[in-house]
């Protein structure tokens, strides 16, 4: 619910990034204040790394269940704020510092939620299960972008433009932030891990290692592959603005795209989890990267030129179809080669790092390019040169999956 709570956060903010422009940062250019929009909402990833550190090492030191329910409440604070925050007409340059400021706040609270709620579920779960049950933070993030993208289609079918920019994306916020309540006291239910000896795979010893200590290095590749992802992931966000701004195409069918793909994600999460269980965690990152490398150029290409919902929607569910079977290795990889005592933090920061470098600036960066090199073939090179970096990264990462472990220890 956390994880699928900040994508949905992010998701509208991406989907009504021209809208909330429009509110705070009102100007003759449209292109700036798409611009200025992205910007605030990146102005967020700042402080991830803060709550990270604060919310993390509290993750590790009182337990799993009070870090989770505090990154959830603070979510849940910062969305309602910024959805009842009054516009630029309103209160004047009043409006985009308040914006600026609930912005932060979710930053930090999406900064310390990653590393408790992941650990919890690596620790919750059976040896052999670890991918599966991480899966289930990637599947939450595709119902999440399903509600987004249902919340969107009816949002732009029974409102006009004008409504739309005045109160449309303040109720799609407001929607989400209905699971506040529910989650918070199902968090309150659960009972800690933090204490508890960690399960080991049939017939290794107790006190076994199940991963490799970490190194300079393992951090290294972490950090890149995180990042790798996210950039895949934040520019197929991008592309309901992308196909409203650059390639003028109906707002019915750019918010349906991601939908599409949402529906896809809820079914490869699980089964990208189950494989790396069964297979390991290298063979179900690289094999979907290289893939995914080939994919990008030519599937961005046809979107640009035929500008048709059933090619978007054709290269939406391919691209994130691809990269999601991949995302749960990659997460439970990089949570497997942490010691316990300081995984929560250890996630958080190395997770808040990669996003807050690549992924905070990915939209603006892809929206930029976009209108530089007037080519709509700009977030194709983008996410690529994304994907090779987390592909070397892969190749260099050591395998952490408990079976192969303990087929390694058993020769």
């Amino acid at each position: 619910m956390g994880n699928a709570l900040e994508v949905y956060d992010f998701v509208i903010y991406a989907y009504f990034a021209i809208y909330i422009g429009h509110t705070f940062f009102p100007s003759n250019d449209p292109n700036i204040s798409l611009l200025t929009s992205l910007a605030t909402f990146g102005v967020g990833f700042a402080t991830r790394p803060i709550g990270a550190i604060v919310i993390g090492r509290l993750g590790d030191r009182a337990g799993r269940k009070p870090a989770m329910l505090l990154s959830f409440a603070l979510m849940g604070v910062a969305i309602v704020g910024l959805a009842l925050t009054p516009s630029y007409q309103s209160i004047g340059v009043a409006a985009p510092i308040i914006a600026v400021c609930f912005r932060l706040v979710q930053g930090f609270a999406l900064g310390g939620e990653i590393g408790p709620s992941t650990s919890y579920l690596i620790e919750a779960a059976p040896a052999l299960r670890r991918g599966l049950f991480v899966s289930f933070q990637y599947a939450g993030q595709s119902f999440a972008a399903i509600l987004a993208g249902l919340t969107g289609v009816v949002l732009t079918s029974v409102m006009s433009d004008g409504a739309m920019r005045d109160i449309g994306w303040r109720l799609a916020m407001l929607t989400g932030a209905l699971i506040i309540p529910i989650g918070l006291l199902l968090r309150r239910g659960l009972s800690e891990t933090l204490e508890e000896p960690e399960a080991l795979p049939a017939g290794a010893a107790p006190g076994a290692p199940t991963a490799a200590p970490p190194r300079l290095r393992v951090v290294i590749f972490a950090v890149l592959m995180l990042a790798s992802g996210t950039t895949v992931s934040y520019v197929l966000k991008y592309l309901t603005t992308y196909s409203i701004a650059t390639l003028h195409m109906p707002a019915r069918v750019a918010f349906a795209g991601p939908l599409i793909g949402g529906i896809v994600g809820i079914f490869v999460s699980p089964l990208g989890g189950w494989l790396s269980d069964r297979f390991g965690r290298k063979p179900v990152m690289i094999g979907p990267w290289i893939f995914l490398l080939f994919a990008i150029l030519p599937s961005f290409y046809a979107i640009s030129h035929f500008r048709t919902a059933a090619v978007l929607f054709a290269s939406t569910i391919l691209l994130s179809g691809v990269g999601t079977i991949a995302a749960a290795s990659v997460l439970v990889a990089v949570t497997e080669a942490l010691p316990k005592k300081v995984r929560s933090a250890g996630l958080a920061l190395t997770y808040a790092v990669a996003v807050s470098v690549f992924g905070g600036s990915a939209q603006f960066n892809v929206a930029w390019l976009t209108g530089a090199t007037h080519s709509p073939l700009a977030p194709a090179w983008y996410m690529m040169v994304g994907v090779a970096i987390g592909l070397v990264a892969m190749l260099g990462m050591r395998e952490t999956a408990p079976i192969k472990l303990a087929k390694s220890r058993a020769h």
